[in-house]
């Protein structure tokens, strides 16, 4: 990485393009900003410190759901501001930020309950949380909003308002589509995530450290007060409030389709996309960041770059949730992630100062880090340049291969192994909470339970860069079922490394003509009950969806693996409840199933 060009590589830096830091310490303080309906929002201001009288400083404005700051118990108080790895505050007061760290309504020391994530309410509160920021007599005016995760979707509402003080957005690790993003893969419940997820929230919620491990008993107290509450009275009334919140998960665990009701709302209330043209008039320029291995945040990146028209800066790295380890297959999963924060740190302030210069005004940017090959490259275009679709062919004896079948018949069966799984506390979805290391590699052991289909080694490298589309020519014993496909690399030596995956509930299998909310490379189902096509047992149904996204370099003398499952039972609920399903997959040549491998050509 050390001899990339400067262009190519988002974490290379030019003499002049990032301001030396200039603070070493910072002030803290905290209040409530009342908002329209009364509600009161808790906010910790930070400062750098010793701020000249004079001074005016712009603001990075986070809000999150996972309490704005925590009060430590002693002797930790004395030493411990977060348990986050990434110090935000530190290093953006040093640069000469404000930080404004928020309890979104209904969360943490704030007031107000929550009928969903990321409700109106919420979003019309960012807007009078900016004119709050504007008001204080150290604001220059300027207003950056940042986050990951919860708060990088939060971070990226905040340009709905069109409000002139934001200057930028910075939406890390998040969604744009609750329903496929994260919810339902697929359309296939991902429920560990959401059940975990309700969990800790509700815990959130309570002020309740019980439930949220062993160690945030011993060194947290709970949400903190703000400043002027010191006998938690304010801080109590606020969380009486919170009873009435949302469970996410008792209130999806029943839904099946995008346009069911969640608890008297439909996602799509609660989901960016519905504000696709109110965020483009406001022409904020934005940040995205994601990763190839963490969730779904590059599909994200990707068709949020595709989608919006707003000035664009995109990243996706091979990192675990919050970019925080390494992710890709080939690389040690609990190495640091390199860029370290520093790079990374300098990287959004880099954003934040050409924002500030209006450099940013026509910027159309992609940044994606080729797996295998380990290295970072450049496109104003996705796909990028280069890219050719290449079909390889389901053959008899386990084969894949280019050549399509040429006899009449041909199929396999498959009885569904329910307890196949991608891992336990390792796989893409379970970083998703709190950035566990996703290990991808040596997963040779788990095939034995699947269906696979596996290439003769390679003549050569071979860079796979952007969406596979995997169509398979089935047929099921019973009327509804999943299917999951996965993308992987078998080396010389037999070692296996799961590079993709694919997830799809069969009774969506209609394609769509309809026009979707936003721009998508791989076959549009819609996900909707009108829509609904139930399998008839016995009869060949066309199955045809999209992989996540990856770049990778497959080296010569590897081979390309399909695996096909029916199950991941530690993430995702059981299709169907009952019964043994077995599928019959075709690959003949009337019917032939196969996945199309976008290959970047040299």
């Amino acid at each position: 990485m050390q001899n990339e060009n400067l262009d190519i590589n988002p974490f290379k830096f030019n003499g002049n393009s990032v301001p030396n830091p200039f603070y070493k310490e910072y002030s803290t303080s905290s209040t409530y900003i009342p908002m329209r309906d009364g509600i009161k929002i808790a906010v910790d201001l930070y400062l750098p410190k010793p701020l000249p009288s004079d001074k005016k400083l712009s603001t990075i404005l986070s809000q999150t759901r996972y309490w704005r700051a925590i009060n430590f118990r002693k002797p930790f108080s004395y030493f411990l501001k977060s348990l986050s790895k990434k110090d935000y505050i530190k290093v953006f007061t040093s640069y000469g930020y404000a930080f404004l760290s928020v309890d979104v309504r209904g969360s943490g020391a704030s007031f107000g309950y929550r009928i969903s994530p990321w409700s109106e309410d919420e979003v019309k509160d960012s807007n009078e949380i900016v004119d709050w920021i504007i008001a204080q007599s150290w604001s220059n005016g300027n207003v950056f909003a940042f986050g990951n995760s919860y708060a990088g979707t939060t971070a990226e509402l905040v340009a709905v308002s069109n409000h002139p003080a934001v200057k930028g957005v910075v939406p890390m690790h998040n969604e744009i589509d609750p329903y496929l993003d994260i919810a339902f893969p697929g359309g296939i419940f991902n429920q560990w995530f959401v059940k975990t997820w309700a969990h800790y929230n509700d815990c959130l919620d309570r002020n309740s450290t019980r439930g949220l491990g062993l160690l945030a008993m011993i060194l947290t107290k709970g949400v903190k007060p703000i400043d002027s509450d010191i006998n938690k009275l304010i801080l109590k009334k606020a969380i009486a409030q919170h009873v009435k919140n949302l469970n996410v998960f008792e209130s999806g665990k029943n839904l099946t389709f995008r346009d069911d009701n969640w608890d008297e709302k439909k996602i799509k209330s609660f989901s960016v996309y519905r504000y696709k043209e109110d965020i483009e008039r406001s022409n904020i320029p934005m940040y995205y960041w994601g990763s190839w291995m963490d969730g779904s945040t590059s599909n994200v990146v990707i068709e949020s770059f595709l989608t919006f028209k707003n000035p664009f800066i995109g990243v996706i790295g091979a990192w675990t949730h919050g970019s925080i380890w390494y992710a890709s297959p080939y690389i040690d999963s609990k190495k640091e992630v390199i860029p370290n924060y520093d790079i990374q740190f300098k990287a959004y302030i880099r954003f934040f100062e050409n924002c500030l210069k209006g450099s940013m005004n026509s910027k159309k940017i992609l940044y994606y880090y080729t797996m295998g090959e380990e290295k970072w490259k450049k496109t104003t275009n996705w796909p990028p340049n280069g890219q050719i679709k290449t079909k390889w062919y389901f053959h008899e004896s386990s084969e894949l291969s280019q050549t399509k079948p040429n006899k009449e018949s041909g199929t396999d069966n498959y009885k569904i192994n329910f307890n196949a799984s991608t891992g336990k506390k390792t796989n893409r979805w379970y970083t998703q909470m709190g950035g566990f290391p996703v290990i991808y590699k040596n997963i040779a052991k788990k095939n034995k339970k699947l269906l696979t289909y596996t290439s003769r080694p390679l003549l050569k490298d071979i860079e796979i860069t952007g969406y596979p589309i995997i169509t398979l020519f089935l047929t099921s014993t019973h009327e509804d079922g999943a299917v999951f496909a996965y993308l992987e690399d078998v080396d010389v030596d037999g070692k296996v490394y799961l590079i993709t995956e694919g997830y799809f509930r069969v009774i969506h299998r209609k394609i769509s003509d309809k026009i979707p909310p936003y721009k998508t490379l791989v076959p549009y189902h819609t996900f909707e009950k009108d829509d609904a096509l139930p399998l008839v047992p016995g009869q060949i149904s066309e199955i045809s969806f999209g992989l996540l996204p990856t770049s990778v370099l497959i080296r010569k003398g590897h081979s390309i693996r399909i695996a096909i499952a029916g199950a991941d039972k530690d993430t995702f609920i059981r299709i169907p409840t009952e019964g043994s399903p077995v599928i019959t997959i075709s690959r003949n040549s009337t019917n032939a199933s196969f996945i199309e491998i976008p290959i970047i050509e040299k």
